[in-house]
């Protein structure tokens, strides 16, 4: 067989075709054709790819002028569907560039005006995918690798060629169908789709959508390859293609088309498919789903079963409650969600009743009817409508107050908690969390009630606390805090923190709902503040949790002297400050902000100086420590003891000192006032104004020479914002020279205030200093003490031992006592004295 192919002499048949001869007698050219076509009926070797393109070439040349040409050009396509033959392995790298040039060329060769030659060039295509060995072998030749042909294709960018000769056959329904379905095939690779991409595929694949085609498979080849576009490219760049208007009107109506002609299982996967396709779309603020009526249509279908009478845009399309239906309900709730993020469709959704259909679903569940949606089902579109409630209901605020929704919902949130023997499925995906009670169902009633009053609009708090939604988010609170206790989980902690946060906003600025809250509320915020650390870190929410429980302090707490005091007096600063010793960044902040608020009640003071820490720490001291850890994160400069290293600007930070003078409205915040509401060093400066500077209990040298500092804040914040005054007069304008003089004195105070606190910080280390070597002298007199004791002891006892072993010792002891004796009575003479002997009578010991 190896003698034979190589008995074709290729380069005689390129010149053969070439020949003027080969015009006038086509019929040895033919003969020759076939004679090659037969030669390689098993496949062509990897080295001959080159030549047989050229003959691809030169054949496709000669059927513009004879028609005789089309079959052998057939035959050598078909020939290029086998797979190729090689002898060694590096074959396949080594003959890739010219493999690659030949797929490439059928896509060129689809320019050639017949038929049989382009549903040919697409049946080879295709072959790439079903690789099918031939029944005879090469003689030392081995098939390449399956997937080569593919990985050529990708490299010689054939997707990209066929997706430009689709206009060739835009009126041949015939080789527009073999072309989508050799397109099909490329789509799957990434490479192949990209390449696609470059020449428009989504565009021009979308307007085909609605083409005529009685047969059928043209619509669902072109969504299938606008499937895998989506898939295997840009989501985004696959949308702008599709944005059109055009495209979006050739959507709507094959939607619309199988909407009311489709009956069988495939035409309503189809029309589902197209629907996510048309949710793409509708995310594109540039999209045209406005104007060309579609957003309209899909909102009146997905409120038709819902809101009577039905809209006559649906007349005809009935509901058959199958699975694919069920879907179709599903992705147009999923349609109302997004269109309710674009402004434009506000009025669409208003007044197409988009609100009463989803409030339909806010009502305690009832078995569903026979002929209706499953018990899991009827759940699914509950939970999904009223998720998608909370993203309409701020849009619509004016129809949700009309529709008495606030009502609707704390009666069904009512029902959350009662007592009705009710299990949920849980198998969706809002119904996480949820199988076997209805803790979906409040998840995301709450989450309604959340993102209206998070409009801070007064007539829907009003209308909220009107109804007693403040008592009964209190009573739903105690209800899943005693949830939690038997098992924790991210579902019931974000409940409550929802309801914290919406308590929260109804109190903020309404004394009365603050002290609804007062007792009962600070009775179950306490928890929340004697929260394990650890749990911070175990990814459930609790650190959510615990900002809510914040912010809930801060808005439903302060202010009123009736929940202050109860706050006080069970310990609530001792558990505020218990959490700012965790130092945790985040949390400082606000805690310190409501410690401050807290300052106000005249009996906030004596709890943050009563308040002792790990190892006896004092409020005073964890403040300076805060402050501290607060400038060395801010890049302020300190030396090595704490004290101020530049006099001009003791406080700025090291982004301060980087910025530029920018000159900037007087109602804009310059960079010194943004620093104080960013940083905690305001809120522990005032902390220190009601504590006091003086007295502190538990304070290192270190820390007053902090301290002074801190003292001295304002008056350095005072200084920082002239200097910026002074450097933007200077940057606009030469000021006058009263004004320059002023401006300097400014200076100079602010520099003086620096000197001297520098000099108060060096006293105070000096002072230190002199007192640790005070006390090193004391310590040094207590061990020389000590030293002279135990030589005492030791010659006291050194004397006993002489006197117990040394008898002439013993008498001259006795001798120096009884002197001492003598020595120690009264010279005074006196009547009558009695006489006492200090002799120890019988004695027989010598001690």
């Amino acid at each position: 067989q190896d003698t034979q192919l190589r008995s074709v002499d290729l380069d005689h048949v390129i010149k053969l075709l070439k020949s003027s001869d080969s015009a006038s007698n086509p019929d040895n050219s033919l003969k020759t054709l076939k004679k090659v076509v037969k030669h390689f009926e098993n496949g062509l070797p990897l080295k001959d790819i080159a030549q047989i393109n050229e003959i691809l070439n030169l054949c496709a040349e000669k059927m513009n002028e004879q028609e005789a040409f089309t079959e052998p050009l057939c035959e050598l396509i078909k020939l290029l569907g086998l797979p190729f033959q090689k002898k060694k392995s590096s074959d396949e790298v080594k003959y890739s560039d010219e493999v690659s040039q030949s797929i490439a060329q059928l896509g060129y060769l689809m320019r050639v005006p017949s038929s049989q030659v382009k549903i040919q060039i697409c049946k080879c295509v295709v072959s790439f995918y079903n690789m099918e060995l031939p029944g005879k072998l090469l003689l030392g030749y081995q098939p390449t690798r399956a997937n080569y042909k593919i990985q050529m294709a990708e490299a010689g960018g054939l997707a990209e060629t066929l997706v430009l000769s689709l206009s060739l056959v835009e009126n041949q329904l015939t080789e527009k169908l073999w072309v989508l379905k050799a397109l099909q095939h490329l789509s799957t690779s990434g490479v192949n789709c990209r390449l696609m991409m470059k020449a428009q595929a989504a565009s021009r694949l979308c307007l085909y959508l609605n083409s005529a085609d009685p047969s059928g498979p043209l619509v669902f080849r072109s969504s299938d390859i606008l499937w895998n576009l989506l898939e295997n490219t840009s989501k985004e760049e696959v949308v702008n293609q599709l944005s059109s208007l055009e495209c979006v009107h050739a959507l709507k109506e094959v939607f619309v088309d199988l909407l009311v002609h489709g009956f069988r299982h495939c035409d309503h996967q189809l029309r589902n498919d197209l629907l996510v396709m048309a949710t793409l779309l509708a995310e594109n603020p540039a999209a045209p789903m406005i104007e060309s009526g579609f957003a309209k249509l899909l909102i009146v279908l997905a409120t038709c079963t819902e809101v009577k009478p039905p809209n006559p845009l649906v007349k005809g399309f009935k509901v058959t409650y199958s699975y694919e239906d069920f879907e179709m309900k599903k992705l147009l709730f999923n349609v109302i969600g997004v269109l309710s993020k674009n402004p434009s469709a506000a009025q669409l959704l208003s007044e197409n009743d988009v609100m009463p259909a989803l409030l339909y679903y806010v009502k305690p569940n009832q078995k569903p009817g026979f002929h209706d949606w499953s018990a899991a089902q009827y759940e699914e579109l509950q939970l999904h409508a009223i998720a998608v409630l909370a993203s309409v209901a701020p849009v619509l605020v004016d129809k949700y107050l009309s529709c008495q929704a606030n009502t609707l919902l704390l009666v069904f949130l009512e029902w959350c908690i009662g007592q009705d023997p009710f299990f949920g499925q849980g198998n969706s995906f809002h119904g996480t969390g949820g199988r076997g009670n209805k803790l979906a169902q409040m998840r995301y009633s709450l989450r309604v009630l959340r993102s209206v009053v998070s409009l801070y609009d007064d007539a829907v708090n009003l209308n909220l606390c009107d109804q007693g939604a403040i008592s009964q988010l209190l009573d739903i609170l105690k209800y899943v805090v005693n949830r939690s206790k038997e098992k924790e989980d991210a579902i019931l902690l974000e409940i409550q923190a929802d309801i914290l946060f919406i308590m929260s906003v109804l109190c903020e600025n309404d004394l009365h709902g603050k002290e609804l809250f007062s007792y009962e509320g600070v009775g179950i915020l306490m928890p929340f503040l004697k929260i394990d650390p650890e749990k911070l870190y175990s990814g459930l929410g609790h650190s959510w949790l615990l900002f809510s429980a914040l912010d809930c302090l801060w808005s439903c707490v302060i202010g009123c002297y009736i929940a202050e005091d109860y706050f006080i007096e069970n310990q609530g600063i001792f558990h505020l400050l218990d959490l700012l010793a965790l130092k945790e960044k985040k949390l400082c902040n606000i805690i310190l902000g409501v410690l401050v608020e807290f300052c106000d009640n005249p009996k906030t003071v004596l709890h943050i100086s009563t308040w002792r820490g790990k190892k006896d720490q004092t409020a005073a001291n964890l403040l300076i420590q805060l402050w501290r850890q607060e400038e060395l994160d801010l890049g302020v400069r300190r030396d090595q003891y704490g004290r101020i290293v530049d006099i001009k600007r003791p406080i700025a930070t090291s982004f301060q000192k980087q910025q530029k003078v920018i000159p900037v409205p007087a109602n804009c915040p310059t960079f010194a006032i943004m620093e104080i509401s960013e940083s905690i060093r305001a809120k522990v400066y005032s902390l220190f104004c009601k504590l006091g500077f003086e007295n502190l209990p538990g304070l290192s040298a270190k820390d007053f020479v902090t301290l002074a500092i801190i003292q001295h804040y304002i008056d350095f914040k005072i200084g920082e914002v002239w200097s910026e005054i002074r450097a933007e007069v200077k940057e606009e304008f030469r000021p006058i020279t009263s004004d320059e003089e002023t401006l300097k004195v400014i200076s100079d105070v602010s520099e003086s205030t620096g000197r001297m606190v520098a000099a108060l910080q060096t006293e105070v280390l000096q002072s230190q200093q002199r007192q640790e070597i005070q006390e090193e002298l004391k310590t040094y007199k207590e061990i020389q003490a000590s030293c002279t004791q135990r030589e005492f002891i030791n010659k006291s006892w050194e004397n006993f031992l002489t006197r117990t072993s040394n008898f002439e010792a013993l008498k001259k002891a006795k001798r120096l006592q009884e002197t001492a004796i003598e020595a120690s009575r009264s010279k005074t003479k006196l009547k009558h004295k009695p006489n006492y002997s200090t002799d120890i009578e019988k004695l027989h010991t010598t001690v």
